[in-house]
């Protein structure tokens, strides 16, 4: 009989895959970096980004658009641009640049990072900046600061009437704008359109009556996202569809109209059981947005993409000791981990995102199912069946034998949301932060990015200075 925590993982699953298997130690590894060597060097809990993967995704996504665009003889070019919501850090975004890429920023704030990088010279004025997201006060500042210094190809993304107002008012000269589609969301939704952008009916009125009439304002790019990313569904192709009809008369009226986004939402591997057919999608999206300009006879635009998750979330991870098993009853086991889901895994608790865990060492005992419970005092500190469909099995908890846990895929969001470097819930220390990246050799490198807190640090957050 099988009962080896292998054997659970090799009946379940296509295993070994790609960026998952385990050596002849039944040790864990993670691409090419060894997860336990990690717990040897730095202890737990930590987190961790693996860096060569954000290029390794970025250049697939290329390829995926390149293959579509000769495969129709597309006449247009593809922009792949990194949404720096997903994650502000200089390590990403030095990553991410090294593949001549474009930014797209969401507040104020996100100017200083992209002045930053252009003292830098990581990115030039040939580099576009979409600057996204509801504007007022020092987001419209800071944007008009980096138009007027010179940065043409800056592009404000119109999400509401007043904006071209406020624009106009800090802007000196001739400059370029985008219109952001507010879509209609799926049924579920708990309201019907997006309150991001304009309707899909009232953009052509709104350019017509307002945006026509300002010579020194051009719109260059139509900007349309569905909150519920890129799928293979009716509702997506439905909703992509209603788009590039509002491109097509937009275009008729418009000629300098000539980029269309279609924003972000390719998904991550949340699962060893994850399929998706990302060559496929693209080529269809290409295909569909070459017979919508082709039926309307109107030149085909250039593609931009905005990919935040699908850059940097696969290339993240975070690895736990279980410290302790509490059995609350006959049938619930209690696995405690030396962390907070709460503080390091945020959108495991706030929306139920689900990551692919594995545990990092005794591949080859006996398992058995548990929960997860975090270390603070908060009852939704947890990760379980409950919240994430699959039940959770394990090597049996040994008190004599460590038990190490990893999770992976969470390098989108979860620092910011988390609040990295602030309080932290119950007070539980943020762990310390790993970067795992090659040489010019390929060999494996790490470096410490930032040490567990303190409760110095915490205590003067507090105000207690002394």
């Amino acid at each position: 009989m099988k009962t080896k925590y292998i054997d659970l993982i090799d009946q379940t699953y296509y295993f070994p895959q790609k960026e998952f298997w385990v050596n002849d130690k039944n040790l864990l590894q993670f691409h090419d970096v060894d997860m336990m060597s990690l717990v040897q060097k730095y202890g737990t809990p930590l987190k961790f980004n693996y860096l060569p993967k954000i290029s390794e995704n970025i250049l697939s996504a290329k390829t995926w658009f390149s293959d579509a665009l000769t495969k129709y003889d597309y006449q247009g070019n593809y922009f792949y641009s990194y949404c720096t919501k997903s994650s502000h850090f200089k390590h990403v975004l030095n990553e991410a640049l090294k593949n001549d890429i474009q930014i797209e920023t969401s507040s104020a704030f996100d100017i200083d990072i992209v002045k930053a990088l252009k003292k830098e010279k990581r990115i030039t004025e040939d580099t576009f900046v979409l600057c996204n997201g509801f504007k007022r006060g020092q987001y419209i500042s800071n944007i008009a600061d980096l138009i007027n210094s010179g940065h043409k190809k800056c592009l404000p993304i119109i999400d509401n009437y007043e904006e071209l107002n406020l624009l106009n008012q800090e802007i000196k000269g001739s400059y370029n704008v985008g219109i952001r589609i507010a879509a209609e969301e799926e049924p579920k939704f708990e309201f019907y359109t997006s309150r991001l952008g304009i309707g899909y009916k009232d953009i052509v009125p709104f350019y017509k009556n307002k945006v026509q009439q300002m010579e020194h304002v051009t719109v260059k790019m139509l900007h349309f996202f569905i909150n519920t990313g890129i799928r293979d569904t009716a509702y997506y192709w439905n909703e992509l569809n209603k788009c590039l009809n509002v491109y097509t008369k937009l275009k008729k009226i418009c000629p300098s109209l000539d980029s269309l986004n279609i924003g972000g939402g390719f998904p991550i591997k949340n699962s060893l059981a994850f399929e998706y057919d990302y060559a496929y999608i693209v080529d269809e999206i290409v295909n569909q947005i070459q017979l919508a300009c082709k039926a309307a006879q109107v030149p085909t635009p250039h593609i931009f993409t905005e990919f935040g998750s699908f850059t940097v979330g696969e290339s993240g991870g975070a690895i736990y000791q279980i410290l302790y098993q509490k059995k609350q009853n006959d049938r619930e086991k209690w696995n405690m981990i030396d962390s907070s889901f709460i503080t390091t895994l945020p959108d495991s608790w706030a929306i139920s995102r689900r990551f692919v865990m594995l545990p990092v060492n005794r591949w080859q005992d006996e398992y058995e199912r548990v929960f997860l419970g975090g270390l603070t005092c908060d009852s939704e500190d947890y990760y379980n069946s409950e919240q994430h469909v699959h039940a959770i099995y394990l090597p049996k908890y040994n008190e004599n034998k460590p038990l190490y846990i990893a999770f992976f895929h969470t390098g989108a969001y979860q620092e910011t949301i988390g609040g990295f470097g602030g309080l932290q819930h119950c007070l539980i220390p943020a762990p310390k932060h790993i970067l795992i990246d090659k040489n010019e050799e390929g060999e494996i490198t790490t470096e410490l990015f930032a040490p567990q807190q303190t409760s110095k640090q915490l205590l003067n957050i507090l105000g207690y200075d002394n």
